[in-house]
């Protein structure tokens, strides 16, 4: 097993559980503004890191310069995961897990682009039914339209959503018939 798929399953379940905590509270957006600094400051500082990441240097004075550091700065939730990091000695992967903690932050606040191609430019008031509708379909809450405009649709539009194509063009109609005419002459 290579070191990084190690540490990817010792930062997931204390990602996870950061989340769970920040669901409870309410808290999602601003921890993950509070893991933003954590992670610049983690970056700039060569030092601190050193200091956190030092097994020779006991959990209180770890604590003690974590509290200083962060007390009155970051998301109470935020501070005690890290404190409890630093007793459960997983302080070494806390860039880690914050990452992990942003990477499942971004997929469940995820968004789809659904490619819409019609013959006929919308009004808002049909881009907003479309919006719903997709957000129905995929259940996710933000959907973006890119739409490009093709007269050779005659009628209707086409949606893709990743590999997923709707066609609810009259083109689209008349090569399924097509297809099915020809299909039965054989």
């Amino acid at each position: 097993m290579s070191t990084k798929t190690l540490v990817q399953q010792l930062s997931q379940p204390y990602a996870e559980a950061l989340l769970e905590t920040a669901k409870k509270s309410n808290s999602v957006d601003t921890i993950v503004e509070d893991v933003n600094i954590v992670l610049q400051i983690l970056s700039e500082s060569t030092s601190l890191t050193e200091f956190l990441k030092n097994p020779l240097i006991n959990i209180t004075s770890k604590k003690e310069a974590v509290k200083k550091l962060f007390d009155n700065q970051l998301n109470k939730e935020l501070l005690v995961f890290i404190l409890l990091l630093i007793d459960r000695k997983r302080i070494s992967y806390l860039s880690d897990i914050l990452n992990r903690y942003l990477e499942f932050v971004y997929a469940l606040e995820s968004f789809v682009v659904a490619d819409v191609i019609t013959s006929i430019q919308f009004t808002d008031q049909q881009k907003q039914d479309l919006i719903k509708k997709l957000q129905q379909m995929t259940g996710k809450n933000n959907v973006q339209l890119n739409i490009a405009l093709d007269s050779s649709l005659i009628a209707g539009f086409t949606i893709q959503i990743g590999s997923k194509i709707i066609d609810t063009s009259l083109k689209g109609q008349l090569k399924e018939i097509g297809y099915f005419l020809g299909a039965s002459n054989k």
